[in-house]
């Protein structure tokens, strides 16, 4: 953040300003004195001169700190912190954040947390689909001030290295850090912390705890047990056992954890907020009205009520289920008979595909469990390579699938890879496996064999 750079005020940020120098005791001369600004700089500030280029941030910064507010009381936020976001979870943000609705009572408790203290950890838990992913998303596009790393095991975006890579680039670009190019976390959230002004925080977005692979002990991430002030950690993870936990901090660290499943009223509210958007959604709006007619004596509220309670309060299975009701998947089930849970979505959907018929579909069930294997999003023709299967069977899986796969088009062949960790683990599920006649280790083998082959190939 260069001081130079110039802003402008907020028509919120105006009331504040005029409203905080009066309860003060200060008229805009003296306080023009006191921050060593011009009478005009204020008068732009408030909006009665014109300001057609704005005011430099170091004025607005020595105004705040006389009124005991902060700068992004003047300035909104998003004009104050240009986002930074990294172009890898561009996507996943953009992806988590379109359909986002509710949550307010985990941003109040983030920010009660945040307030009340001078640095520390808060952590959301919540089981699969719980929305723990959208929530930090949400948190890092309406705070561009926050620095993030989202945790992806699907990308490999998981290892400590990658994540300090990550946070030194965001942290040097925020605040102008120098020899820094080396420095371990803690060395670099000191250096950041110097540079933060009056009534301003550091906010570290880290997302998926559970997905991080590090096979060192310690903190997972090599997150610090100390922090300086103003420094923050907005944390989300699965449930987890206290040998699972990897979080150990300093007595004088404030910790917090918010745990979705202590909510369930609260987080119904808002999968209700959710079903009632996608139903007046122009996509979905008229394959889920036809449906929903269809059914025998049952309104739309009473729709939304009943699916709400078969989701569980899980958004996960909203996504899947709700679009799969408009495109005419459901259409020969009622109402009672729609899956229970997200796993109870993936049960019902295994069998559909006609993944327990006998004889099993091997071809078939081999294709989804290289995919799995993969952890990369890849082309029809790769996985038609690591299967060892037609080019055609892989289609027919890829378009069985396509409500579980996130389709990626920036490649020369569009690339897939399982949206979701849950269905990872459904796949990984015990009975699942069993049913399936999938030796897991072979799997894994072949596409290891093929990867090696094609190394010593290219040499």
């Amino acid at each position: 953040m260069l001081q130079s750079e110039k802003v402008q005020s907020s028509e919120e940020g105006k009331n504040r300003l005029k409203n905080a120098y009066k309860e003060a005791g200060l008229t805009i001369e003296k306080l023009a004195n006191e921050a060593k600004v011009s009478s005009d700089t204020i008068k732009r500030l408030l909006g009665t001169k014109d300001c057609p280029n704005g005011v430099e941030k170091w004025a607005v910064i020595n105004i705040a700190k006389i009124l005991n507010i902060k700068p992004t009381d003047i300035v909104d936020s998003k004009d104050w912190y240009p986002q930074q976001i990294p172009p890898e979870f561009e996507r996943l943000i953009k992806d988590k954040t379109e359909s986002f609705r509710g949550r307010k009572f985990v941003f109040d408790a983030i920010e009660e947390f945040f307030s009340k203290n001078p640095n520390g950890y808060f952590t959301v838990v919540g089981d699969a689909g719980m929305g723990k992913s959208a929530i930090a998303a949400k948190y890092v596009l309406d705070n561009p001030e926050a620095i993030c790393f989202f945790n992806i095991r699907a990308e490999g975006m998981n290892r400590p290295e990658l994540f300090l890579k990550k946070i030194r680039q965001q942290l040097m670009n925020r605040y102008q850090l120098q020899d820094a190019a080396e420095a371990d976390l803690s060395t670099l959230l000191t250096k950041a912390s110097e540079k933060i002004i009056a009534g301003e925080r550091l906010v570290i977005v880290v997302d998926a705890l559970d997905e991080v692979d590090q096979e060192s002990t310690g903190n997972l991430l090599y997150l610090p047990t100390i922090l300086p002030e103003g420094v923050y950690f907005l944390l989300t993870r699965r449930p987890y056992n206290q040998n699972e936990k990897r979080l150990n901090v300093s007595p004088s660290v404030p910790t917090q954890q918010l745990d979705l499943r202590d909510y369930a009223e609260r987080s119904s509210q808002d999968v209700k907020e959710y079903i009632w958007l996608l139903l007046n959604d122009a996509e979905y709006k008229q394959g889920l009205s036809q449906w929903i007619q269809k059914q025998n004596h049952v309104s739309t509220t009473g729709f939304v009520e009943e699916v709400a309670s078969r989701s569980e309060n899980n958004f996960m299975y909203l996504r899947c289920v709700l679009p799969a009701i408009a495109n005419g998947f459901y259409d020969n089930k009622p109402l009672d008979e729609l899956p229970v849970g997200l796993q109870g979505y993936y049960e019902n959907h295994w069998q559909l595909m006609g993944m327990t018929t006998k004889p099993l579909p091997k071809n078939k069930i081999k294709i989804v469990y290289v995919m799995c294997a993969l952890r990369r999003a890849a082309s029809r023709e790769v996985i038609a390579k690591y299967s060892k299967q037609k080019e055609l069977t892989v289609q027919e899986v890829l378009d069985g699938w396509a409500q579980f796969l996130q389709k990626q088009e920036n490649y020369s062949s569009p690339c897939y890879r399982f949206y979701h960790e849950s269905f990872r683990d459904f796949l990984h599920r015990q009975d699942i496996v069993q049913a399936a006649g999938v030796n897991l280790p072979g799997v894994s083998a072949e596409v290891v064999d093929i990867m090696t082959r094609g190394l010593f190939d290219d040499e």
